[in-house]
């Protein structure tokens, strides 16, 4: 194990694990789990999914997904993460479109259950995803896509130092409709000792200042542009099916 997580070499499956903290394949055999979890949070997380731009179009089963991502994974084309907190199933993060070559890219999509929203569950989910992207994997750049109202999902790209760079209009179909994004990227030069270790100190200035202590954060926030009035959580916009 490296300080950045995961088991240097290995692409997938990985396991990547920070503190309470966990990035492992998703299990068939938690098909309900899965599906109760989505259920009790399917207000919370709506706003943000991904929907299917022609009508009537199903998702599939959550074993479907299960064996299409496994397959893309071992490809090489995704790495589709169940993330665990304190032993239990508390959300999904994907890295999805990996390109090798000249492009050398990937882009990162998660939700995570209201129940641990707050925790620094997504911040270091993203930070331990990111790292093993770039120093894993050797991917030169790692992007996130946000819906300019979700404020909670802008603070995460915040806290983890995203560079932003612009608005990406009608760019994904989301709850219906096709959606404005904010784009942030990091690259390999951004983070030469890890984005783990970066949050790591944010995380502990954070807890500082809600402790009443002085500390030395200053990072630059992110454009907030704010549309429409919705229910915030901490989530970019990802697809849970394979359509």
């Amino acid at each position: 194990m490296t300080d950045f997580g995961y088991q240097s070499g290995r692409a997938w499956p990985v396991v990547l694990v920070e503190q309470s903290v966990v990035l492992r394949p998703l299990r068939r055999r938690e098909a309900r789990k899965w599906q109760d979890l989505r259920t009790a949070n399917t207000r919370w997380l709506s706003p943000w999914e991904a929907t299917h731009p022609e009508a009537g179009g199903r998702a599939p089963s959550y074993r479907q997904m299960v064996r299409t991502f496994k397959v893309e994974a071992r490809a090489g084309r995704m790495l589709p993460f169940a993330i665990e907190v304190d032993g239990e199933l508390a959300g999904q993060l994907t890295v999805s479109g990996i390109s090798l070559g000249s492009l050398c890219s990937g882009q990162i999509g998660y939700w995570v259950g209201r129940q641990v929203a707050g925790r620094g569950v997504a911040p270091t989910a993203v930070a331990l995803a990111v790292d093993h992207c770039l120093f894993g994997m050797g991917l030169h750049r790692v992007e996130v896509n946000i819906r300019p109202e979700n404020r909670a999902s802008l603070r995460v790209a915040e806290k983890l130092g995203f560079r932003p760079e612009g608005l990406r209009r009608r760019f994904l179909h989301i709850d219906g409709c096709w959606r404005d994004h904010l784009t942030f990227a990091l690259t390999a030069e951004d983070v030469p000792s890890g984005l783990l270790p970066r949050w790591r100190r944010v995380a502990q200035d954070i807890a500082a200042e809600r402790a009443g202590q002085p500390s030395n954060r200053g990072l630059p926030r992110p454009p907030v542009y704010l549309t429409e009035e919705r229910d915030l959580t901490e989530s970019s916009d990802i697809t849970t099916d394979s359509r």
